[in-house]
């Protein structure tokens, strides 16, 4: 805001969410990639689960080597979402409060107290608000009703629509968990900005319901870049 001055604080949020994104683009590319490999092997990893089904260690270690031989890092993922805490208690911290209360009668006469615009194309952002509490939850879903994940085991039921008794238990277990967070993630997007996250910092819940939802759909976007560009290389 100091540096663009004719914003205010939600565009400059907007700005600051997709610098972010761009900063950790490396590190998502990565997990994505990861993704999509994983999704490669699939089928050779469960053939390996299936001949050591009753050792379970020898199991482990088999799969690890293939994922080692193909190039698959799958923790890769973790690091991205240990960093992005930090970057949220930071914003929480800044709009903890958005414009600090200041006695104009401390300041010299020829120095102006300092002014921001607490707001996004209008909207209030000093509290919570349920317009983009709604926004956050339905770009989170919008995130993960596209994700590659989600897209890909789609593309599954339909290539091999076998009854869930006839596939493997780990299948049927990353299915139903990735159906269950397309679900219940958006509705804890939604209840974080508009009830937890304001209990304590009522000033910080818009702001963090805008750098959210910018998140979420950036990530989308990064998400069909990186299939499009990759995906087709990596079969």
């Amino acid at each position: 805001m100091d540096l663009l001055p004719w914003i205010d604080v939600g565009v400059a949020t907007i700005i600051f969410t997709i610098i972010i994104k761009f900063i950790l683009f490396p590190l998502s590319k990565s997990a994505l990639v990861t993704q999509i490999k994983m999704k490669e092997v699939e089928p050779e990893a469960n053939k390996i689960k299936a001949q050591y089904a009753s050792d379970k260690q020898t199991q482990a270690l088999k799969v690890m080597e293939l994922y080692k031989q193909r190039g698959v890092k799958p923790f890769s993922g973790i690091l991205l979402i240990f960093i992005q805490l930090p970057i949220l208690f930071a914003l929480i911290s800044v709009f903890y409060k958005i414009i600090p209360t200041i006695d104009p009668t401390l300041l010299y006469s020829f120095i102006s107290p300092p002014t921001a615009s607490p707001t996004l194309f209008g909207l209030d952002l000093t509290s919570k608000s349920l317009i983009l509490a709604l926004i956050t939850g339905a770009a989170q879903y919008l995130q993960l009703h596209f994700s590659i994940a989600s897209r890909r085991a789609k593309l599954e039921k339909v290539s091999n629509p076998k009854p869930l008794a006839e596939t493997d238990m780990a299948g049927r277990l990353a299915s139903s968990m990735n159906t269950q967070m397309k679900y219940t993630l958006p509705i804890i997007a939604f209840v974080s900005v508009y009830w937890i996250i304001p209990a304590s910092f009522p000033q910080a819940a818009s702001v963090i319901a805008i750098y959210w939802s910018v998140s979420a759909l950036m990530t989308l976007v990064q998400e069909l870049y990186v299939e499009r560009k990759y995906l087709g290389r990596l079969k």
